[in-house]
């Protein structure tokens, strides 16, 4: 019994330390790749919508059309694909209603 409450208490520690890992990817990869071009720092970016929103935009496809047009001088090649869930899972997190404020 001990060894499956052990078991289970790791993989739950390992999943939010994975899932961190995306949003802390994605402040990263916002810094270097969108920052200069959105002219704003990332709390202003991520307050720009809600969780819903961020979330509703990622899922139907239109993040990197939101940016874009929030952004219109960022680089295509700042939104590839592999940029973009990191880009959600950290917008998400910081959105306007989340309560959190990123230090970036």
């Amino acid at each position: 019994m001990l060894r499956i409450i052990l078991t289970v208490t790791v993989l739950l520690f390992m999943s939010s330390v994975i899932a961190n890992a995306s949003v802390s990817k994605g402040q990263k990869l916002y810094l270097k790749k969108l920052k200069s071009s959105c002219h704003m720092n990332g709390a202003v970016m991520s307050a720009k919508h809600s969780m819903s929103e961020w979330t509703d935009l990622h899922e139907n496809k239109k993040l990197a059309a939101e940016l874009k047009s929030i952004c219109p001088k960022v680089k295509n090649s700042s939104l590839k694909e592999k940029f973009l869930l990191h880009y959600f899972d950290f917008f998400k997190k910081y959105a306007k209603d989340s309560g959190n404020i990123p230090s970036c």
